[in-house]
């Protein structure tokens, strides 16, 4: 039996410690926060509740595994709603679509919806999205990664190397297949997913629609809060403690290994190993002394594009929508202008002018105080937080100014609510950044800018033994399933208690 540590509640975090728990270790989580979840927050006032992250879940079969694996099977924890629509478009030419939620569906409605023949390029985008599915699934994200021996092996392991297309881009691949520009926005949204701009994220990133269409887009009654919740009861039960506000302020390093962490109380926790759930940046970057073995580690971090971040206002309003999508787009006419906003293609970074907004209404009681009120929490994508260099999210009144101008966007696109706003509040990547030690609350840690990126992520084995990653910044990468996934590895790695 071993003594680990598990720096962070995330929910990857939470999924190593449950699985470790049950496999015979003793299990110490150690949050920062009040309460665990990380990024996957709740924000609570006069009966309005919001998830204040991902709003999304899918491949369900990961969680089902999980929770198998460590005690009750997901359906006696947990209520899993199927979306349907999933997502509802609006473009800028005025035309809308709503993307059903199961996969044999989506071909008629887009036919219908964006005219003959949309429907047939889209599920012929799909075919070849779920080849590369098949062949990357098991030997890239459910194993642990070797770098770019890593695609080595899928080289070796697949028939046609050309079907996960490893030197083109995800906007390359959909120019190629996709004729209506409206799905290539649609392909092109997918990039941020990752927060990565899909004039530079490899086209391997065509695998997501590819889940998310099927395998479904689901939602967690009571909020996506209680996924993380129901985590770390789970690893709870099987003995594992979980500490809130413990910040962790350095990982311990004696003879060549990880040898447990010192809180920032000064508290010194000796453990055998070491599960890193924080940012992989804040990990190598804070966390480690200088003297640590990880000079490789530190230097590939600096080499890659971090992700971009998010701009959140959580609306409570008064009414309700008719027939609105749980989660709901609206693009812009000029999507180029927003990734050159977000990484500074065409000048320094700046908050977009004209972004893409996403609304997610969840139409659950939890969320409301009553029949007559929707909670809705909308995003654009923003730059992360940079004072010195980039944007301040701290500037003065600049929070406020975007969140006026992002509601007057959803306005003129046929959406406003601003007569019905009791009150708001503005999340920053300032906000984000300061909540969960995200550097410059960077959502996803690295981009997959960059045709190669995905095999140059942070592993979850550390060059320092003993010490290993989990979550979003780490091996496979962002995403509610991936962290997941990364726990599972994690796991792996490690072994049962002997």
């Amino acid at each position: 039996m071993a003594r680990v540590v598990v720096v962070g509640a995330g929910l990857g975090g939470l999924a190593a410690a449950a699985r470790l728990a049950a496999a015979g270790h003793a299990v110490t989580v150690l949050e920062q926060a009040p309460q665990v979840g990380g990024k996957l927050g709740w924000y609570a006032r006069d009966g309005h509740g919001f998830d204040t992250g991902p709003s999304l879940l899918t491949l369900p079969q990961v969680f089902e595994d999980l929770f198998t694996a460590t005690g009750d099977p997901l359906h006696r924890v947990l209520d899993l709603q199927r979306l349907d629509p999933a997502v509802a478009y609006r473009f800028a030419d005025g035309t809308t679509t709503a993307v059903p939620g199961r996969l044999d569906a989506i071909a008629a409605r887009l036919d219908d919806d964006l005219g003959p023949g949309r429907g047939a390029q889209w599920s012929a985008l799909l075919a070849r999205a779920e080849a590369m599915w098949r062949a990357t699934e098991q030997p890239f994200l459910r194993s642990p990664l070797a770098g770019l021996a890593t695609l080595a092996g899928l080289a070796r392991r697949t028939t046609d190397l050309r079907t996960i297309a490893p030197g083109r881009t995800l906007r390359g691949l959909g120019r190629e297949l996709l004729t209506d520009p409206r799905l290539r926005m649609l392909l092109d949204r997918y990039a941020t997913y990752s927060g990565s701009d899909p004039r530079r994220a490899p086209a391997a990133l065509l695998t997501v629609p590819w889940v998310e269409q099927a395998f479904g887009s689901w939602y967690v009654r009571g909020g996506l809060r209680r996924l993380p919740e129901a985590v770390a009861d789970r690893a709870v039960e099987r003995g594992a403690a979980v500490r809130t506000d413990s910040p962790v302020a350095e990982v311990l390093v004696e003879a060549g290994r990880a040898a447990g962490v010192r809180l920032a109380d000064g508290t010194r926790i000796a453990a055998d190993v070491v599960v890193c759930n924080a940012d992989a940046a804040a990990l190598y970057g804070r966390l480690l002394s200088r003297q640590a073995p990880v000079r490789r580690a530190r230097t590939a971090l600096r080499r890659v594009t971090p992700s971009s971040s998010g701009l959140v206002l959580l609306l409570a309003l008064d009414g309700r929508t008719p027939a609105l999508a749980h989660h709901t787009v609206l693009f812009p006419a000029d999507y180029d202008a927003e990734f050159d906003a977000l990484f500074g293609r065409r000048g320094p970074k700046r908050p977009v002018a004209d972004p893409t907004v996403y609304i997610s209404a969840p139409d659950d009681p939890a969320t409301r105080p009553d029949a007559h009120s929707e909670s809705w929490f909308v995003l654009v994508n923003a730059p992360r937080h940079e004072p010195d260099g980039g944007v301040d999210w701290t500037a003065p009144g600049l929070a406020d100014a975007q969140a006026d101008r992002v509601l007057a966007t959803m306005a003129a696109r046929g959406m406003d609510v601003r007569d019905r706003v009791r009150w708001r509040v503005v999340r920053t990547p300032a906000d984000l950044a300061r909540e969960t030690a995200s550097p410059g609350g960077s959502i996803y840690g690295t981009s997959s800018n960059g045709t190669r990126a995905a095999f140059l992520r942070p592993a979850n084995a550390s060059p320092l033994p003993g010490l290993f990653l989990v979550g979003g910044s780490a091996h496979p990468g962002g995403g509610l399933p991936l962290v997941a996934l990364s726990a599972e590895i994690v796991a792996g790695l490690i072994g049962p208690a002997t």
